[in-house]
């Protein structure tokens, strides 16, 4: 029987997925991976822990990519204690002018994604009556968001899924949050924002209270009290990760 705490990261090349993979490997969990680069698996395996690696499961909706990382989990360690996936799809564009395709886009992007993980992760947590999941979604959704209404509203529709979600489970000792998140230094964010030009990145950086983008860093160190396990009086809630901009 394994001994070391297990944790899920559903996608570990992208966003925080790498910074949260070493923070977890140095606390000592075993690992499932979704689609890491090379180095991150190699980074990891020095630490000591055990690494198993799903390949084609960074789209959520997609029915069969959270299966294959729990089964891989129960195959390989007999249990699941942590949780952390992501993902969504960017629409952006006034209500007016949005078309049925947009609709589905985001339907399917930021809902059906967080619904599919959340269905098949759970079940193994709930048997063993512990375990913690944490969605990543936006902080769009803690506000009014004028450019991205399909957006800011189908993820408002996933917070309030892990909400509902977290009061079912509550009982059996299983917690489940979410953190949205905004103006974060990363590609994704550089390239929609156009921050990559500096002049442009000031103006970026001036919209949030703090003056500046948020690290991958100091993002993955505050996820890891939803994962740890050293916080687990703390469920069914969205906590915003953005600055102050949510407030």
């Amino acid at each position: 029987m394994n001994q070391r705490p297990v944790a899920i990261v559903t996608n570990a090349s992208d966003y925080v997925g790498p910074a949260l993979t070493r923070k977890l490997a140095r606390a000592g969990f075993d690992l499932v991976l979704g689609d890491p680069d090379d180095d991150l698996v190699d980074e990891v395996e020095e630490l000591g822990v055990g690494c198993w690696i799903a390949d084609n499961v960074k789209n959520l909706a997609e029915p069969t990519a959270a299966p294959r990382l729990v089964d891989l989990a129960m195959d390989a360690y007999d249990r699941i204690d942590s949780v952390v996936f992501f993902g969504g799809e960017v629409v952006t564009g006034s209500f007016m002018k949005s078309s049925d395709e947009d609709l589905e886009r985001v339907l399917k992007g930021n809902i059906e994604a967080v619904y599919r993980p959340l269905r098949v992760f759970l079940p193994p947590l709930v048997e063993q009556g512990s375990g913690q999941v944490l969605a990543i979604t936006s902080a769009s959704a803690l506000r009014v968001t004028p450019g991205a209404p399909l957006y800011s509203a189908t993820r408002a529709a996933a917070n309030m899924l892990v909400r509902n979600v977290a009061a079912e489970v509550a009982k059996s000792g299983v917690q489940v949050n979410a953190v949205g998140t905004n103006f974060m230094d990363f590609p994704g964010f550089l390239a929609a924002s156009g921050a990559n030009d500096p002049e442009v990145r000031r103006h970026v950086e001036a919209m949030t209270p703090m003056g500046r983008l948020g690290s991958m860093e100091e993002f993955a160190h505050f996820c890891m009290a939803f994962l740890d396990g050293t916080a687990r009086f703390h469920t069914g809630q969205t906590v915003g990760f953005d600055g102050g901009w949510s407030a």
